[in-house]
């Protein structure tokens, strides 16, 4: 799985993002901490991605505060994390996209439909509920909260437990990696303490995109009852229940859970991206747009293709020209997007 990661500036600091696919574009909001660097390497995270790029663009991105992502933050609000999202997608120059939420990113993915429903071809919630105080009793939650501070280590080991019940020692301890990785735990603890702040409740019924809430019917860490509560506030929404126990998504089923989740949006159709406005890109301009998708600068172009480095400046030139863009992110946006050329 090609994932060179990129960053776009934020009002809050810089958001580490990747493309994986082409197609039409999907986001993925990871959820609670990620790690774009650690979860690559874990197998069935790769799985579950590269199935959902088989037909879609897949931007994944690490929230502020974690990940590869700046990692100094003060604010954790709703209105921060959509400052994000809305960042990312101007960076990008989308205008239609289809956006997947996870657990607290399906909160985050659900205001911004509210906020921008033109944007939008298709929304998808998983594994996350209306309320985050209903994930636990106050006591519970300040517990878990004061355990992640007071020892990351065995607060990580707890939290994986709880997301990852019955699952093999080694993929428990992995999870736990991961998530010490993402974050430290004073960090860690403050974007959970958001996530159990967190109340849409008020905003689904405003819901106006065709939106599919898929939810793993044994899952200890969000019950199944949160999610059904969830769909039934979203006018026209579809529930699914996805079998098993694990929270994460790829954990457990990720071809069964991708199938669901490109089944809904084939459905609700997709778009292409924007084409080339002005006159057809020539080939050698259509290889340059491909390195740049990949990440390669103007210099390591002209080393791939045997040129200089100021014909690979002129032919970047042209490319924004007849694409009618300006930034180079949205010359690798639309190589990836636009597969068939």
């Amino acid at each position: 799985m090609k994932q060179p990661v990129r960053f776009a500036a934020t009002p809050a600091g810089g958001v580490a993002y990747s493309m994986t696919g082409s197609g039409p574009p999907l986001i993925y909001a990871l959820g609670w901490v990620s790690h774009l660097g650690a979860m690559g390497e874990d197998p069935e995270h790769r799985r579950f991605v590269e199935a959902l790029a088989r037909e879609h663009t897949v931007i994944r991105y690490d929230k502020i505060g974690c990940g590869l992502s700046d990692r100094s933050r003060t604010e954790f609000t709703m209105e921060s994390e959509l400052a994000t999202l809305e960042a990312l997608v101007e960076h990008l120059g989308l205008k239609r996209f289809a956006l997947f939420g996870s657990c607290e990113g399906g909160q985050v993915a659900a205001a911004y439909a509210v906020r921008h429903p033109e944007l939008l071809s298709a929304l998808i919630m998983y594994g996350s509920c209306a309320r985050g105080a209903d994930l636990a009793q106050d006591e519970v939650r300040r517990s878990v909260l004061s355990l992640v501070r007071a020892h990351w280590g065995l607060g990580s080991r707890v939290l994986a437990d709880i997301w990852l019940p019955g699952a093999p020692a080694e993929q428990t301890a992995t999870f736990a990696e991961v998530q010490r990785a993402a974050a430290t735990a004073d960090m860690a603890a403050e974007l959970l303490d958001m996530f159990y702040r967190f109340d849409v409740a008020d905003l689904l019924p405003k819901v106006r995109v065709p939106t599919l809430v898929a939810h793993r019917r044994g899952s200890r860490a969000v019950r199944f009852e949160l999610g059904r509560e969830l769909a039934a506030l979203i006018p026209g929404a579809q529930l699914v229940a996805l079998e098993g126990r694990m929270q994460p998504i790829y954990a457990e089923g990720a071809d069964a859970a991708a199938s669901t989740l490109l089944s809904f949006l084939r459905d609700q159709g997709g778009t292409r991206g924007p084409r080339v406005g002005g006159a057809p890109l020539t080939a050698r301009e259509l290889q340059v747009t491909d390195l740049i998708a990949d990440g390669f600068t103007n210099a390591e172009i002209a080393r791939a293709l045997f040129v200089s480095v100021r014909t690979v400046d002129t032919h970047v030139d042209h490319v924004r020209t007849k694409l009618g863009v300006r930034a180079r992110t949205q010359i690798a946006v639309w190589a990836r997007l636009t597969p068939s050329r």
